[in-house]
């Protein structure tokens, strides 16, 4: 009776695609144990958070097994961020399990508003997430998350301490200088900038540190693939075919430095009118999934053009902190988490998994 029970949960679990992550449970690693006048319990710790989302992962995997074998399963769910492998021979920072960088190689894309979103809405899994706005010359991470005018503290003269915003641990040029001044800084300049806000300030421990990437394909990109152990990168685009050129520009480079890139967003897919309803491709259809195939990329999720997100951007609250429960939300919340889940199928790092080896004269 256990031996065929064990046989039918076995075959389930080869069947059984864990959400988000696209893989089988069996192959995440789910054991189940069977015990003697009681439910079998399925043990299933996930490498991306889960907070708000561990009971609805765990309804539809209990479902699923529960119908393939015939009686009640328990599914018990945990989950632990990784520190993932990054490119060439640099070694993540200390602290920090993983630097995503969120890319769109063109402006006007509404990169720096999916980017805050997804930090926000991993946070809200409970996730350790740090945000650091790489574009010098236009920082807008600041009026995004509500912190427009606040500088950093440094207690040494040296470092600085980051800016807490709705639980993301952020820093910005935008927070150092007078915005309202335009950056003349040649190239070398930039770069210094970039290496200092990172590499300069007290991060907490996190699990995630997002960089919103400036737009183009210059210093900054470099500096990132020179200096800055990357876990991933995400390719923000919109539907149209120009911005679908510059996506794929930003591909071909990341795919020079040898920085993974973990999926593709398609921003401003498609318009609902707030008066009729109908749905509208104000910048075309269809060219960011294609684009995706075309290159085997995941399509991490499609965005809409809606008036809210605009308005709770620029207002300081962004959507998934100022409607968390709203459709909008909830598909930030979506790519989020497919986007962790992607990244937790990457080879892991090492490095700091064994102490260091010292060998002595007899």
């Amino acid at each position: 009776m256990v031996a065929t029970l064990q046989n039918k949960l076995d075959l389930a679990l080869g069947n059984v695609i864990v959400p988000w992550l696209g893989e089988t449970v069996a192959a995440a690693g789910g054991k189940v144990e069977i015990a003697a006048d009681s439910p079998p319990i399925l043990r299933l710790k996930l490498g991306f958070p889960v907070g708000r989302a561990a009971h609805s992962i765990a309804s539809q995997i209990r479902a699923e097994l529960s119908a393939a074998c015939d009686m009640d399963v328990e599914v018990e769910l945990s989950w632990k961020v990784h520190a993932h492998s990054v490119q060439g021979t640099l070694s993540p920072i200390e602290g920090i399990k993983n630097i995503v960088a969120v890319s769109s190689a063109k402006g006007g894309v509404g990169k720096s508003t999916v980017a805050v979103n997804l930090a926000l809405a991993l946070a809200a899994e409970g996730a350790r997430v740090g945000m650091l706005d790489a574009d010098i010359y236009g920082p807008s991470q600041p009026t995004m998350l509500g912190v427009a005018g606040e500088q950093p503290v440094s207690l040494d003269g040296k470092t600085f301490e980051p800016i807490q915003a709705h639980g993301l641990a952020m820093i910005s040029i935008g927070c150092l200088i007078d915005t309202e001044q335009p950056t003349v800084w040649r190239g070398p300049m930039v770069t210094q900038a970039l290496n200092q806000l990172l590499f300069q300030t007290n991060w907490p421990d996190l699990d995630y540190l997002f960089i919103d990437m400036p737009p183009g394909t210059g210093d900054i990109q470099l500096t990132l693939s020179q200096k800055v152990p990357v876990s991933g990168a995400v390719i923000v685009t919109t539907p149209q075919d120009i911005a679908l050129l510059d996506a794929v520009r930003g591909l071909r480079m990341f795919e020079k430095v040898r920085i993974p890139v973990l999926g593709l967003i398609e921003n401003m897919s498609s318009f609902a009118c707030p008066g009729c309803g109908d749905i509208t491709p104000l910048f075309g259809a269809g060219g960011g999934v294609e684009v995706a195939k075309r290159n085997d990329l995941r399509l991490l999720g499609q965005l809409p053009l809606n008036l809210r997100i605009r308005e709770e951007t620029d207002a300081g609250q962004p959507t998934v902190v100022a409607d968390p429960d709203s459709p909008v939300a909830q598909l930030f919340t979506e790519v989020a988490l497919t986007l962790a889940a992607q990244l937790a199928t990457r080879p892991r790092d090492y490095n700091h998994a064994f102490g260091s080896v010292k060998i002595e004269p007899a």
